[in-house]
């Protein structure tokens, strides 16, 4: 998947040339930010009320893309939600449909966020991540995404951003980048959880894999969580993706490995890996889209990572997360004493193409319920 706007190969070219990684670029830094615990309803006893069924489209075909004169790669909107009670579903209908010049033809790191806080760049403000998915080869996609657990965030009158990792736009012969709708089905009723805070532990980190000069732990920092007052159990729920190529092992997009989330003392791992892309994937792409990758898939959304940690939580006031990886060296890697294990016949050196700098895309929200 192409992260850099060198995009002169064609899409016949070397299988895994073609499938270089996306989402180079760091996405929001840090956790913070206020996190939602607004819209779960009540009454004078605390029974959750059910609210009206609603319909919320902050997106309707927004075209996403760039031109070396014009950035839109992210786009903001506003977005009104029923301020007041409980919603048994919320899904979140998301489609890529093609603008005139066509689709980007390449697979791209996309994501729907909520802007909960202004930097002094966009790239510097706060979002936490509602929804992410991976563009598929040049044609049209849609999902449905199950985001109820995500009410205390979707209350209210909220900002949203669509990003998509393109370098591609009007004019390019490589298509003209995106139109993407999102749109919010809320079903009024009670869920089984009422979900009442979703607290941010990191928004979107890039996180680079394999070079000991820049560990894990120094890009997802271990993390300390004040527990919301009222919650009866909680669970984690974490979106990671690798990314990079050409590197020993072909990591971090091409190379199974074991991630493991540390909630006090208590560890809880899971293999990161995709292998069923042919089945699930948007069909009849344009490109390698069959092939088994870290968490995700050309032209599907990535499923989350969900983790009940309640038990880890009952006897504390607080929650000490911790985010760690397998242990991996990358010998592929500029500044190495022996350059060793590259793949793709290429050198230490990353070219933005070919050969990228392994990493792994997360981010990681604490939702309390009751």
């Amino acid at each position: 998947m192409r992260s850099s706007p060198l995009l002169a190969a064609p899409l016949g070219a070397l299988l895994l040339l073609s499938l270089s990684a996306c989402g180079n670029s760091a996405g929001t830094t840090g956790a913070g930010g206020s996190g939602g615990s607004g819209g779960s309803g009540g009454s004078g006893t605390g029974a959750p009320v059910p609210g009206a069924d609603a319909v919320v489209t902050p997106f309707d075909k927004a075209h996403v893309y760039f031109t070396g004169d014009d950035n839109k790669r992210m786009i903001d909107a506003p977005a009104t939600f029923p301020a007041e009670g409980t919603y048994a579903q919320i899904i979140l209908h998301l489609s890529l449909d093609c603008p005139t010049g066509d689709c980007d033809a390449w697979d791209r790191f996309a994501s729907l966020g909520l802007v909960t806080a202004k930097g002094a760049t966009p790239e510097q403000d706060t979002v936490i991540e509602i929804a992410r998915y991976i563009t598929p080869y040049k044609v049209k996609a849609s999902w449905d995404i199950d985001v109820t657990d995500l009410r205390p965030l979707l209350s209210g009158e909220v900002t949203l951003r669509a990003f998509i990792d393109t370098w591609v736009g009007p004019g390019s012969p490589y298509g003209a980048g995106w139109l993407v709708t999102a749109s919010f089905e809320m079903k009024g009723g009670v869920p089984a959880k009422v979900p009442v805070a979703v607290v941010p532990v990191w928004n979107r980190q890039y996180v680079v894999y394999g070079d000991p000069l820049k560990p894990v732990s120094a890009s997802a920092p271990p993390q300390d969580i004040a527990l919301p007052a009222g919650a009866t159990s909680y669970a984690l729920r974490t979106f990671v993706t690798g990314h990079g190529q050409g590197n020993k092992e072909n990591c971090a997009e091409f190379c199974q490995r074991t991630h493991t989330l540390t909630v006090g003392a208590t560890p809880h791992a899971q293999p990161i890996w995709r292998d069923d892309c042919a089945t699930t994937a948007v069909p009849e792409q344009q490109g390698t889209w069959k092939y088994a990758r870290a968490g995700w898939c050309p032209g599907a959304d990535v499923l989350p990572w969900t983790v009940d940690v309640t038990s880890d939580l009952a006897a504390g006031a607080s929650a000490k997360i911790a985010y760690s990886v397998e242990e991996y060296e990358n010998t592929c890697r500029p500044g190495v004493a022996v350059c060793a294990g590259c793949s793709l016949g290429t050198g230490c050196d990353y070219d933005g193409g070919a050969h990228t700098e392994p990493n792994y895309q997360l981010s990681t929200v604490l939702i309390a319920y009751r």
